[in-house]
């Protein structure tokens, strides 16, 4: 399946500053935790946020 360029241009981005796919997400959710909740696009993105810059009192690094 051919996705169109934005799609491709912010997959790109994404992957320059580490950003998992929410996609993959969804795959391995399926795949090894079926009937398991799974996180929204935002809380997603938040819970890998927080894991990469120490928000919220998890791991990661802080510049300050």
């Amino acid at each position: 399946m051919k996705r169109g360029l934005r799609a491709q241009l912010v997959h790109a981005g994404q992957m320059l500053v580490g950003m998992p796919s929410y996609d993959a997400y969804l795959a391995h959710m399926r795949d090894h935790h079926p009937g398991e909740a799974v996180m929204s696009y935002r809380e997603f993105f938040n819970d890998r946020q927080a894991a990469r810059f120490g928000g919220g009192g998890r791991g990661g690094f802080r510049c300050c």
